[in-house]
Parts: C-alpha cells; structure tokens; sequence
C-alpha cells in the first residue's frame, strides 16, 4: 500500500504524456547502441565512448508500482559491472538539459553548443560525460511520472521508499558492480536527502547539489505563506506529466495551511544519513540554499565536503567543467574505491558575491561553516532610516508602509566605511504592529546599494558568452531569478511566530513549527523573530547594506499572490527606546 496520513490527501490532475512533448516517445522498452563519435542532433556534444542505452526498464517497488528508467551504460565491448549514479525526478526522463534551457533561461545561461549530448536528464550528470569513466547513468521517472505507476507524490516517505527500492534492484544488475550513488541538483538534490535517511545498503555516496531541506519551510509556505505559484504556473501546469494525478500541494495549504503530518513528512531526517555526502550550494537560488547548510550541520558522516559557488544551479552542472571533474572524482574514490587523494579536497569552499559587473570571489577555503572567525553584530534600526551598527538609538519612533500596496516599503540603510564581507547567516528581529488587522504577512530583503545609492543586482552566470555586458543592458523579458540576484530575503506570518529554539538548527535560523496560529489583537506590538536566508556579499567602501520590509514579496519573481497574503492597512515598525528592532549581520 502507499504510504498512508492521518489527513486525506488531495490530488490534481495531470497532462497525460503527449508523444514529442519533453522528450517523451511513448512506452517502448528496449535496447539499442550509440557508438562512439554519435551525435543526438546537429550541435550537440559527440558522444566520446559507445553508450547502450536501455529504455523503459520496468522496476517494480514494494507496494507492486512499476516505476521505468532508462540506463545509459558502457557498451557491450566493455563487460565488467561498473557502479550507477541515480537521477530521480518526475520531470521526464527523455526532458534533456538543452531543451531546458531554451525554455527557461536566458541565453541558455551562456552554456555554448556542444556542450550536452542531448542524453543528459533535466538537472542531471550528462551521460556522455560519466559514461566514458565507467559508470552506469540511471534516469528515473518518479512515481506517477509519464507512465510511471501510482499518483504522483513529491517528496517525502513514499519517494524515499521507493528510491530504497529502485536502488536495490539496480545493485542485483549483473552490469551493476553493486555499488549506487545519488545526483542531480534541485528535485534530484531534495530527494537524495529523503532516500539517504532510509539507508538503503548498496547506497554508497550522495552528491545533493542544491537542495532545499523542508518543502512548507523553504519551498510552498514560507513563513506560513503559501508560496507555490511558479511551481503551480510553471511545473505543474507545462512540465509534469502523469496518468493518475498528483498530490496538490495548492489544495493541502487550502485545507490545511498549518504544519501537519503531511507537510512535516516533506522536511527529511539529515541525521540519519551517514555515508560520504558531497554538498553544493549557492547564495543567488532562492529555496535551495538553508537546505544545504543544514545538510552540512546535520549529516553524521566524517566524510561530507561543502562547496559554495557564486553561480546558478544549472550553469555551474553544465557549465562549469571542473565541477564535473571533481563530482567524477568524488564518485571514483567511494563508488569504486579508488585511492586518488579525494581525501585532501577542503571540505569547506566558500564564495563571495560583489554585484554589478564585477564577477565574484569563489573557491574560499574555509575550515567550517558557518565560518569560525564570524563576529556578529547588531544594526539597529533608527527612526530617520539609517541602520546603527552596535548601538541602539535612545529615541524611540515608528517607520510605517502601507501592507497593501507593493511598491510601499521601509527602509533601514547603513554605509560601509571601509571594504568589508558579510558571510552566514543573518537575522531580523522586529517589533511590528497594525491597527487594522489581527495579522501581518512580513516580508524582507537585505538589498545592496551602490555609492550613488542605486539598487544593484548580481548577475548569476559568468558575463563571458552573454550578449551583454552590464547589468542595465538586460532586457526586462530576461530579467528573471535564474540570472539576476537581489539578495536574501525572509519571511514570516506574525501568527505564525512561535519557534522550538531545541529544532533550530541555529540561532539565526529559527524554526517555526507552524502547528498553531496566535493572533495579535489590533494594535498590539508584538515581537518578531525572522531569519534571514543566508548570504555572502562584499561591500566596498561607500556601498550600502538596505534592509527592506514590506508587505508583499520584493524579489525579482513573484512569490505569492495576493490571494495568499493576509494584510491589511499600515504596518509599523517600532525602532529605539525599549523596542530594539535590529538585524544580526554576520561580519568576517
């Protein structure tokens, strides 16, 4: 049986597979060889070695659900069994990183023709690429994908057990050495998290790049705000494919927006995972990024390495080489046991953002995250809109904004007088209050001014490739949050304020278990307590740090609806005197 809650799940239906649609060919197993030098088309990366590729392979799971995947393995010229790496996601197995790009990135992320072969799954290792060193790819279509048995679920126990079992059959392949890896970034980062906590036995290693570590917290309701309208727009609505619907993750907020057995099953058990774990993250991606910390913090393995780059997700799979080099060499030491001094890779790497058009610090070496050396300070907010760093202002005041209008916001600023790097995790701490409503849906983000005190933007993807070459030259069609980075934001529901300090996984990232709502009687101050995503940007010496609080989501894309915030009327700030509204900013 499926897995089972103590809630009825709601399910949406699904675009059945369209034959040319995301690669999609129909149902059709069978085995066919790409010999060496083969192209998929015109432009694509020759394939370096024969690749057999095996499609629609049926594996059934526990509950009798036949899954399919498709296996790209050394041809029949090399016989010995060699280990698999697993991508895992419900977004079409044939979907290929090329036609991904050109749906959803500008300028394909500046990732040149010949890159990919076309093979490569979406957010997955190219099988060209890892092929050739001996290494089987396995392309899984996910429960409820494409034609995938059972109702489409995302995340949690159900995906975990059946990654448990598909990884099992895998290992009982005479091709198959025995030995299973995870990878992927995105879904297939997230899931790597959920599978890893069961400990499936020939599970060898994990390489979760990008992965958000709570689907209510990080991902469709942060802050006790559903937060789900591009997956809804985007995912479900253009990519998702199935026969038997899908768990809805719109519906389940309708009807149950605070933390239940549910939800709390999409928020993976990181401390159960004990084998060589090889994290990546990004301060530029808007969900994935507090997933990956805690993935540091919590997962009990000696052998765990964090690599931090400035880049986007998908560039920096694609497009950056010596990440794939190093995820081969990863893969070589705890898939097949080779002593290549792995070992000796720093397990912190750190990057630095600067904005503009300048390109960024990367490869930090660092001894831990967060960093030891960080000393955190408090930037009290001031009535007269500046941010005063150590010392809080006698005079008490308010700065107010109006919840309802988009563009109204207050604004906290405070000038470097000398270059200075903010790396980790900062925090909000505010005392807010409306007249108007016993609610407020607070919404942050810590923006960087240049010297003129203009807004500024960083751009997500090296400028080399791009046919521009500043930030005011991209087109507004193209200004979208795969390449353009504003800065961390955080958000909170004020209902939904009460934290569990023993689950926080540290004292600038609260956790809020959403179990409960406590409403706040018009007029009354109440006390907030809001992390911040965390952040790594240099300032030079006249650049601004701005805090910006305002009642609707002030990133680049939109984060919710209004249909999903509750505000109403003006929301105050109280600044001095006995309210201490300040930010902890992480200086190294």
């Amino acid at each position: 049986m499926p897995v089972q809650f103590e809630v009825d799940v709601p399910l949406e239906e699904l675009k059945a597979p369209e034959i040319g649609y995301a690669g999609y060919r129909g149902l059709n197993s069978h085995s066919e060889i790409f010999p060496k030098g083969y192209q998929t088309a015109p432009g694509r990366r020759a394939l370096p070695c024969e690749i057999q590729v095996d499609h629609d392979v049926a594996i059934a799971v526990r509950d009798g659900c036949t899954l399919y995947a498709d296996i790209y393995r050394p041809g029949p010229a090399s016989s010995a069994p060699v280990p698999a790496i697993v991508c895992w996601s419900p977004f079409g197995k044939k979907f290929n990183g090329i036609d991904s790009l050109r749906l959803m990135t500008p300028w394909n992320l500046g990732i040149p023709d010949g890159t990919l072969s076309g093979l490569e799954k979406f957010e997955a290792p190219d099988p060209a690429e890892f092929v050739q060193h001996g290494y089987a790819i396995v392309n899984v279509d996910s429960r409820g994908a494409f034609d995938s048995e059972g109702v489409m679920a995302i995340m949690g126990t159900q995906e975990a057990e059946d990654g448990y079992d598909v990884i099992e059959w895998i290992a009982q392949q005479e091709w198959c050495s025995g030995s299973v890896g995870l990878a992927g970034n995105s879904h297939l980062a997230i899931i790597q998290w959920f599978i890893a906590a069961l400990q499936p036995p020939s599970l060898k290693a994990i390489a979760p790049w990008e992965g958000c570590g709570d689907l209510y917290r990080e991902q469709f309701a942060r802050g006790g705000i559903y937060g789900g309208d591009l997956f809804d727009r985007l995912i479900v609505k253009y990519m998702l494919r199935g026969r038997n619907g899908m768990e809805s993750f719109r519906q389940m907020y309708q009807q149950h927006p605070l933390a239940c057995a549910w939800w709390n099953d999409k928020r993976p058990d990181m401390k159960k995972i004990t084998i060589p774990t090889y994290i990546t993250g990004t301060w530029t991606n808007t969900m994935h990024g507090m997933g990956a910390i805690r993935g540091w913090l919590e997962v009990q393995s000696k052998h765990k390495w964090l690599r931090w780059h400035p880049y986007q997700e998908w560039f920096d799979l694609w497009g950056n080489p010596e990440a794939n080099k190093e995820l081969l060499s990863f893969f070589d030491r705890y898939l097949k046991g080779i002593e290549n001094g792995w070992e000796a890779t720093p397990r912190v790497r750190m990057a630095v953002l600067k904005y503009g058009e300048s390109s960024p610090l990367a490869g930090i070496v660092e001894p831990d995250f967060p960093l030891p050396r960080t000393v955190y300070r408090k930037a009290y907010l001031n009535a007269d809109g500046r941010l005063l760093l150590d010392s809080p202002s006698s005079a008490s005041g308010t700065v107010s904004y109006n919840s309802e209008e988009p563009s109204s916001m207050a604004k906290f600023t405070y000038t470097f007088p000398e270059r200075t790097q903010l790396v980790g995790i900062p925090k909000a701490v505010l005392y807010m209050n409306c007249d108007e409503h016993d609610d407020m849906d607070v919404f942050l983000v810590l923006s960087k001014l240049s010297v003129s005190g203009e807004l500024m933007f960083n751009l997500n993807i090296p400028w080399k490739g791009l046919p521009v070459s500043s930030i005011a030259e991209i087109p507004t069609d193209k200004r979208t949050e795969v390449i353009l980075y504003q800065g961390p934001t955080g958000i909170l529901r004020a209902s939904h304020r009460a934290i569990d300090q023993s689950r926080s996984m540290h004292p600038n990232w609260p956790f809020h278990p959403h179990e409960r709502e406590e409403k706040i009687p018009p007029g009354t101050v109440v006390r907030l307590e809001i992390g911040i995503w965390a952040m790594g940007v240099e300032y030079e010496a006249g650049e601004s740090l701005q805090l910006r609080i305002a009642g609707h989501y002030q990133g680049i894309s939109n984060f919710g609806t209004s249909d999903h915030i509750r505000n109403k009327g003006r929301h105050f700030v109280h600044v001095g005197g006995e309210y201490d509204s300040h930010l902890v900013l992480p200086f190294v």
